[in-house]
């Protein structure tokens, strides 16, 4: 009885009014500073980088434009970053409506600038469409100062936070008739608690990529974080390509064996829509080798821009077959073969994108599409008659990739067929040592070089958890073999059928049946040389794994320090074990030359106890770098692998 009284007070407890008073508007940029991954993506790293990006577009806007020639970025000693341009600079004259100065209307309004009226503003096509990018800066900056030059005066203004600290003021004169901007800011560590160093590869890859997509447009990195000790001089990258993107297309097949020397290229415009496509195959195996952009920005899950290309190309290369009669039979090559091998740039111009988001990761304007599939469609017929061996080389190889793929789909047919005959716990590799656990939120599987390490594994494991599959030798080199090839290789069949999601057209990610692959392989080169033979198969053939954040590299140690038969702590690079023989100075050191020389327990307590080791998450953070180094190091292009070996293999650490 008491029970039921307590329930009923509580269910008759006055509660707090839900009354106007409860809603709070968040004023100016509050709502920026309130919920920073609205606007740009995350806290993180990449929403730090997101900041540079924002800032570097609004100037590319003014190269656009027809007004910038020279974007300068430099990252300072503080990690602080300057952009500066010479572009026509921000105006800075009273705005009537506002009745505050154009810059300070720009630099703390969202959603306000001069890219929202069309040609009228100046800016017939603009990255920044949304007006909140440097605002955003501005809102998640402890410090910003912009200077302007313009109408021969150099006008600054100073802010913080989201606010002005600092009213615009004439600091100077210019020289001659100089214009242009320079925004300098510092994020604000409250907001990025994560990380607020900027990573110098990051930037370069990303200008590098810009300057690319801007024929002629100069851009400067400089580092002052990377001093020359001898002569004083920071570290200073220049771009300029007038090849635009077919010298981006060749630069990111410089590591690859080429099906044709000429880059193709298209350019055309229709109803105030630009499109302009580079491509080239090689004779690689990828066919994941497409990278669209709009007004500049990249947009890495397509839109349709992307499906009027690959809508054209597979067209035009079955047009093609058709009409020479290429291929006997119903089945025509798909827009899968057609891709195989080839690297393109898709690059459009749209006066008013629609974007998925402030990050504009997908373009969505429905009427790019058949703008960009009739443009490239009526080129590359034009082109195939006009350049017969070009056309012939890009069939055949399309030709190849249609007869592998028939071949490999009988091949799964018949292992379809042949596990309907099998019971499930056939199906899975002999020699996987399977986890009792099937919630695979919670099971990993190890990937372990050699049979002995494999049984260490097996006995040491958490046996409800952990599964282990061991590894013979080196597996097959990915980079170099066909799909066909991968599916006859025992290493490699065992390997997805125990993750379970199979590869190719048959890649079903919802049937990841482990939420960590580990590969665990020895800590010398012929180990990492096994390590990146996997992350090859998994990039080429399994990349939503990486993608998704399911690949990992085990650490295990490189050294033991023992006293007598007493094993005291494990070192895992010589710095550690520097310490670690301050600690334990009368001690012995052990080097493992590989898994197989620690026991169970020792693997257990360094390596795969989750309580205590250290794993590597896998990320790809840009995949043309990352298609061209895997093409490097893995392909047949064996100059290319020796300078860059040569270049950087100060970087490596190899045990002699």
């Amino acid at each position: 009885m008491k029970q039921q009284e307590g329930i009923f007070m509580t269910q008759n407890k006055k509660q707090p009014e839900y009354g106007a008073d409860q809603i709070q508007v968040l004023e100016g940029l509050e709502a920026v500073r309130k919920r920073p991954g609205m606007y740009i993506g995350s806290t993180s790293s990449r929403g730090l980088h997101h900041l540079v990006w924002e800032i570097v577009d609004n100037s590319i806007d003014e190269h656009l434009a027809g007004h910038c020639t020279e974007i300068i970025t430099t990252i300072h000693k503080d990690n602080s970053i300057s952009v500066r341009d010479n572009g026509r600079g921000i105006p800075v004259a009273i705005n009537e409506k506002m009745g505050k100065s154009a810059l300070e209307v720009v630099l703390t309004v969202l959603h306000a600038g001069g890219k929202f009226g069309g040609e009228d503003s100046g800016y017939k096509v603009s990255g920044g469409l949304h007006g909140v990018g440097s605002s955003c800066v501005n809102a998640l900056s402890e410090h910003m100062i912009a200077t302007v030059l313009r109408d021969g005066e150099i006008h600054q203004m100073e802010l913080s936070k989201g606010n002005v600290t600092k009213e615009i003021e004439v600091i100077g004169k210019t020289k001659g008739d100089e214009t242009g901007t320079t925004i300098w800011f510092k994020p604000d560590p409250e907001i990025f608690t994560e990380t607020t160093i900027y990573d110098f590869k990051t930037i370069f890859t990303r200008l590098r990529e810009s300057a690319f997509l801007n024929p002629g447009l100069k851009i400067v990195l400089i580092d002052e974080r990377d001093e020359n000790e001898e002569t004083g001089e920071y570290n200073k990258v220049e771009f300029c390509y007038e090849g635009g993107i077919s010298d981006f297309v060749a630069h990111i097949n410089r590591t690859k064996k080429l099906l044709h020397d000429e880059v193709i290229y298209v350019k055309d415009q229709k109803d105030g829509v630009s499109v302009e496509v580079a491509l080239q195959y090689h004779t690689d195996y990828g066919k994941d080798g497409i990278y669209s952009y709009t007004n500049n920005i990249k947009t890495p899950e397509g839109g349709t821009h992307e499906t009027g290309f690959k809508s054209a190309l597979t067209k035009s290369i079955t047009d093609f077959i058709s009409e020479n009669q290429l291929i006997k039979g119903k089945d025509m090559p798909t827009g899968d073969d057609t891709r195989v091998g080839l690297t393109a740039i898709v690059s459009v111009k749209v006066p008013e994108p629609q974007f998925e988001g402030q990050t504009k990761s997908k373009l969505g304007n429905s009427e790019v599409r058949p703008i960009v599939d009739k443009i490239v469609l009526d080129h590359l017929k034009r082109h195939f008659e006009e350049q017969p061996d070009i056309a012939r080389s890009i069939i055949q190889k399309v030709i190849d990739s249609f007869e592998e793929r028939m071949a490999a789909r009988r091949a799964r047919e018949d292992r379809r067929q042949k596990k309907q005959s099998e019971s499930s716990s056939q199906t899975l590799p002999g020699k996987l040592a399977d986890c009792s656990s099937r919630d695979a939120s919670i099971t990993e599987l190890y990937l372990v070089e050699g049979d002995s390490a494999g049984g260490s594994a097996k006995q040491g494991r958490d046996r409800v958890t952990q599964a282990i599959l061991p590894l013979r030798g080196k597996v097959l080199n990915s980079e170099k073999a066909s799909l066909d090839k991968l599916n006859k290789n025992n290493e490699i069949k065992d390997i997805y059928r125990a993750i379970g999601t199979d590869i190719g057209e048959d890649f079903d990610y919802k049937k990841l049946r482990y939420n960590k692959v580990i590969l665990m392989t020895d800590a010398d080169v012929d180990g990492s040389h096994i390590a990146i033979l996997l992350l090859t198969f998994f990039f080429r053939y399994m990349r939503e794994l990486i993608e998704k954040g399911h690949i990992y590299m085990a650490q295990p140690p490189l050294y033991a320090i023992k006293r007598g038969g007493k094993y005291l702590e494990y070192a895992y690079n010589d710095k550690q074990l520097a310490e670690a023989k301050k600690r334990h100075p009368r001690s012995d050191t052990q080097r493992y030359k590989g898994l197989g020389e620690m026991n169970p327990k020792q693997l257990w307590n360094t390596t795969m106890d989750p309580a205590q080791r250290t794993l590597v998450r896998v990320t790809i953070e840009d995949a043309a770098e990352a298609d061209m180094l895997f093409s490097m190091l893995m392909g047949d292009e064996s100059e290319l692998r020796k300078t860059y070996i040569n270049e950087n293999g100060h970087l490596a650490n190899i045990d002699a």
